[in-house]
């Protein structure tokens, strides 16, 4: 009899809220949020984000082709170490310390991917220094969409430069994870037009030139494979390096992310290419949050469900979205789908909801 209680109790264990497969997740940025201005700060959000059951942060650490880190990487190609409101310090190992202590893991989250620039209409510093690294659209511009500039992904010399600056980190830290987004690795379906893409392009196609056309469904879907074909690559160096570095990816909702970013992240999740997707499904209505996440259900295959964890709007800029109610509602329909968590963006909307998730924390 006792044999059986214990046997019964571990799989109650097992199969609880607090189970560790839970993963209760919150971006953590260097805009909008002085929390990676001082090791007290990073301190204090650290020690909120115990108190109300975060057990993963996203921290930023590639931004505006600046790092939050001491990056020689990043140095060899701006000439800037680090972002210069950091000079002097280290938040990335400041805030790893300081959650370690707290049991929180950390990933290194790379939020500006292959996007070079943000409001600069030369792409920045990076394409001043390599300006065939550029995304060019079927004019012949740099690519830019939503006031961001864009570096191009299929150039080996851009790849290799992001999976250096990736590997840097998970060599050189006490990182649990790494994490793209919707611009790693991403791309706006209007670019690749660039002479390099289409030489290659022509290269498998019978020197055929790729479709003007930009959103043709096979000129999508060879660029979008190719960015495939990158993650895979960025995986397995990730997991040579530390095999338990966790890969997350959190890319916009498909099939618009495939569609305007080549982001096909079904196919990533099923060859295998990440452990953890976090689409953003963000959205200002539950029953658009409710209707957008039953569609992202649909693309999944047999036991992906337990490696998705959707993001959550909560806050943007100044501007909190949801009132508790919906949140709360966010929650409970993503227990109902068999959902063990969800990523919140982004830190500072952590306490307009303190009560409601102290309250949830083990749901």
């Amino acid at each position: 009899m006792t044999s059986i209680r214990i046997f019964t109790s571990a799989l109650l264990l097992l199969f609880s809220p607090s189970a560790k497969s839970q993963l209760k997740g919150v971006w953590l940025t260097n805009v909008c949020s002085a929390v990676l201005d001082s090791r007290a700060n990073i301190i204090e959000a650290v020690e909120l984000c115990r108190e109300v059951g975060i057990n993963h942060i996203f921290v930023v650490t590639w931004n505006r082709a600046a790092t939050t880190y001491p990056s020689k990487v990043a140095a060899s190609l701006t000439g800037v170490e680090i972002e210069p409101r950091f000079a002097g310090r280290d938040p990335l190992k400041e805030l790893i310390e300081e959650s370690h202590k707290r049991g929180i893991k950390v990933h290194a989250w790379f939020e500006f991917g292959f996007s070079c620039s943000y409001m600069q209409e030369d792409g920045g510093v990076i394409i001043r220094e390599k300006p065939h690294w550029a995304a060019m659209d079927i004019d012949g511009k740099l690519v830019s969409k939503n006031n961001f500039q864009w570096l191009n992904p299929f150039h080996p010399q851009v790849q290799e430069f992001m999976i250096d600056l990736i590997r840097e980190v998970v060599i050189n830290y006490n990182i649990d994870g790494i994490q793209g987004d919707d611009r790693l690795p991403a791309l706006p379906s209007i670019g690749g037009y660039d002479p390099y893409t289409v030489e290659l392009y022509k290269k498998e196609h019978n020197n055929t030139l790729p479709p003007t056309n930009y959103r043709d469904s096979g000129w999508v879907n060879w660029r979008a494979g190719k960015l495939t074909e990158f993650l895979g690559r960025l995986y397995r160096e990730v997991k040579e390096i530390k095999p338990n570095t966790v890969v997350s990816m959190a890319p916009s909702i498909h099939p618009w992310a495939k569609e305007e970013y080549l982001q096909d992240w079904p196919q990533w999740l099923h060859k295998g290419y990440c452990d953890i997707i976090i689409p953003q499904v963000y959205r200002h209505t539950l029953e658009a949050y409710k209707n957008t996440l039953d569609r992202q259900l649909e693309y999944l295959g047999p036991g992906d469900r337990e490696r998705f964890y959707p993001g959550v709007l909560i806050q943007v800029e100044d501007s909190v979205i949801p009132n508790a109610a919906m949140l709360e509602e966010i929650i409970k329909y993503n227990r109902a789908n068999g959902l063990k968590g969800e990523t919140l963006f982004f830190y500072e909307g952590l306490k307009h909801f303190k009560e409601l998730l102290i309250r949830y924390k083990n749901l």
